[in-house]
């Protein structure tokens, strides 16, 4: 009987005893790593208790004047608190730049480790030059304080400006980092051992699948950036602060601020009647979802295809225009000097009296449905177009045979195509019906149609950044988000009883 040898997949190799374990380890490692980099308790750049509590290592390494706000007078020399030099406050963010370079070379070496052999060496090289950094990075920001401490002892006002310019040293932040960047280059050795022993042959490759996922690894690192690394910001509802305190254990209410919003009349009708606009203009939305679908078909019967590709781009471009734009456009539309006014007073002879569209709260709702329509329409319909171009073409074939006109194909093949796409996106509109957006409904405000248009994310914009209140501006959006969550596995639930499909 003949013996056929085992080959390994494109890309892949088989792995040592004990390698993907240690390779496991070394991952979570770096994991823990580039996450400590978004958190401000390892902020290794907080050298004083005058920089925010809230920075982090990627803040302090990004932005030098975010992180000296309130420093900025002691580096001023010749005044009179003149204590700090700008030179030790650079130092500082190299510090913080070596640490978040280390972090990025640990990442990306993770990534490289799930090739062959010949890859994995690689791999394993570049989270040892990222722990170097970030050893690098902790006695620089060490040296910085270091000056920094010294230069102000040698001031003569040496006492009143130490008091005022509180230098501490991050000591937990710096034993973090110090011990993450050991056992990360103890992890990386093991893995070079392992990546050593035997022979590479080839060429440095990578399994198709790894390579499919680290495309689309950067839009994961986005979704956690800008939506669950904000979930560390729901804090603020346990403290009774405002933006840019540090969170102290004084500061501290528990669920103070849950029991206040419902037991505080005035908050209480001010949501009330907020939720009445958020849910009447999501609910119009939700009543037009179709308007997509139907454009998408009439682009799909357009014969012409350099006629149908024009009318696609002029609709899709709006899309791309930000609301502010969009309100410049209004506004020389419907303004008293607008063109509506002066065309109409040019049709009659100059006998009717100039009004104002925009600053009144007539048909309000109305108004920005058609406005985000105008919008949006074109950017949405892409799905469907995308969806008509994927259904068989036999099917419509067959249809025209068995003497199908065009509207018979259009009822009975293209809409059930379209419906599992649009019944997925009417679940996620059903979901965030509490998510209007903010941007819209911020530029068309105004004193007269205030009480029509504020919409729940608008109010608690308001709330928080033009009244200062974000505690309590937290707390409703912790709930926002609750609902949210719980209308979406309701409507799914509903899917899976009646159509018997879900999305989760």
């Amino acid at each position: 009987m003949l013996k056929t040898k085992r080959t390994a997949p494109v890309g892949e190799e088989v792995y040592a005893p004990g390698e993907k374990a240690a390779l496991r380890i070394h991952r979570i490692l770096i994991l823990l790593i580039v996450m400590m980099v978004f958190f401000p308790p390892f902020n290794l750049g907080r050298i004083s208790s005058q920089i925010s509590g809230n920075l982090t290592v990627l803040t302090s390494a990004a932005s030098f004047g975010t992180t000296t706000t309130k420093l900025g007078t002691y580096m001023k020399e010749g005044s009179a608190r003149f204590a700090l030099r700008e030179s030790d406050m650079r130092l500082s963010q190299t510090g913080c730049v070596l640490v978040l370079a280390g972090a990025a070379l640990a990442a990306a070496g993770a990534c490289l480790s799930a090739g062959n052999r010949k890859m994995r060496r690689i791999g394993a090289l570049l989270p040892m030059a990222g722990g170097a950094a970030i050893l690098g990075g902790t006695l620089v920001n060490r040296n910085a304080f270091q000056n920094m401490d010294a230069f102000i002892r040698s001031l003569d006002y040496a006492e009143d400006h130490l008091k005022d310019v509180a230098l501490s040293w991050p000591a937990f932040a710096d034993a973090a980092w110090k011990a993450g960047a050991v056992l990360m280059l103890v992890s990386a050795g093991a893995a070079a051992l392992y990546a050593w022993r035997g022979k590479a042959s080839g060429k440095a490759e990578m399994p198709e699948k790894y390579k499919l996922f680290f495309m689309f690894l950067p839009v994961l690192a986005l979704s956690f950036v800008f939506a669950y690394l904000p979930i560390y910001g729901w804090r603020y509802a346990f403290y009774n602060a405002k933006a840019g305190d540090e969170l102290t254990r004084e500061l501290y209410v528990g669920f103070d601020n849950f029991v206040n919003l419902v037991n505080n009349s005035g908050i209480r009708m001010d949501i009330l009647k907020v939720l009445r606009n958020t849910l009447i203009m999501s609910g119009l939305g939700i009543a037009t979802s179709w308007l997509p679908i139907a454009f998408a078909v009439l682009l799909a019967e357009i014969r012409s295809s350099r006629f149908q590709r024009g009318v696609q781009t002029l609709t899709t471009i709006p899309n791309f225009l930000s609301w502010v734009l969009v309100y410049a456009v209004a506004l020389s539309l419907f303004a008293t000097d607008g063109l509506v006014n002066n065309l109409l007073n040019l049709i009659a002879g100059g006998s009717v009296s100039k009004v104002n569209y925009l600053n009144n709260a007539d048909h309000t709702w109305l108004k920005m449905l058609l406005w985000g329509t105008w919008k949006g329409l074109g950017w949405s319909a892409i799905i469907y177009v995308a969806g008509i171009a994927g259904i068989d073409q036999q099917l419509y074939e067959a249809a025209r045979v068995d003497g199908a006109n065009r509207f018979h194909c259009i009822w009975h093949i293209t809409v059930p195509g379209l419906l599992p796409t649009y019944m997925v996106m009417l679940l996620m509109s059903v979901a965030g019906i509490l998510s209007n957006g903010m941007e819209q409904y911020l530029v068309f405000s105004n004193a007269y149609n205030g009480d029509v248009i504020q919409v729940l994310d608008l109010y608690v914009y308001n709330l928080g950044i033009g009244n200062s209140q974000l505690s309590v501006s937290t707390v409703i959006g912790i709930l926002k988000s609750l609902v949210g969550v719980i209308l979406l596995f309701g409507a799914n639930g509903i899917s899976r009883a009646l159509r018997g499909e879900s999305i989760i």
